[in-house]
């Protein structure tokens, strides 16, 4: 998903007025920003907005949810005076703070995930022999025309187990794995918004770095 520059101007620019570090080896979609606190490095997810509520991410699914467990949050709003935008409040949110949201999220994807578990232990060998032909041993080329761009180049070596290829079990546990994947694709949900109205409620404000990390202090002892 590329990198809308408006958002990733205020992010910068959030990171910087509260004392924040771009993590080294930091990939879009993973950790926004780390506070130090006593030698601990608190993981931040850092959203901004110059509407109602927060836009959050395309696609979410259990990996955001798995990621943003523990994550921290630093939220900015932002007004327009002129033809510029600019900060006019920031919150801060615990784990804590976060969680009545987060677990609504998770409760509205719960079933079709759970469904993709149930569902891929009833495709069968015969569904293999279907869609791929009846072999002993699956080439590399089998396996891509099922999984496609699923795997990256390395997945495709690691999860060989035959100097040829794949075996049939390795192979129906593969297509099996990608029906929980394709499953999983469409019950993901298209960027849900945090409203305003939560962030205010159950955040706390705050106005600069002394603020932030006084209140990140006393969440994480």
């Amino acid at each position: 998903m590329a990198v809308d520059v408006q958002d990733d101007k205020r992010e910068k620019e959030l990171r910087k007025k509260f004392g924040l570090q771009e993590h080294p080896d930091r990939k879009r979609g993973g950790t926004d920003g780390i506070l130090m606190v006593d030698k601990l490095e608190v993981p931040f997810e850092i959203k901004s907005t110059s509407k109602g509520s927060i836009t959050t991410v395309r696609d979410f699914g259990p990996n955001h949810l798995k990621s943003w467990k523990n994550k921290h949050w630093l939220i900015g709003f932002y007004s327009k005076k002129g033809n510029a935008l600019t900060l006019s409040e920031a919150y801060y949110g615990t784990p804590s703070d976060m969680k009545e949201w987060i677990d609504g999220k998770s409760e509205y994807v719960r079933r079709d995930f759970e469904l993709a578990e149930k569902l891929a232990p009833l495709v069968t060998d015969a569904v293999l022999v279907a869609l791929c032909g009846d072999k002993k041993v699956y080439s590399l080329d089998d396996a891509k025309s099922l999984q496609k761009k699923q795997y990256k180049k390395a997945e495709y070596l690691d999860k060989m187990d035959n100097a040829q290829g794949y075996s049939r079990a390795r192979m129906l546990e593969m297509l099996r794995g990608r029906v929980i994947y394709l499953i999983s694709r469409g019950s993901t949900l298209n960027n849900p918004h945090i409203p305003g109205e939560y962030v205010r409620k159950h955040c706390k404000r705050v106005k600069s770095k002394a603020d932030l990390a006084l209140l990140v202090q006393q969440a994480t002892s």
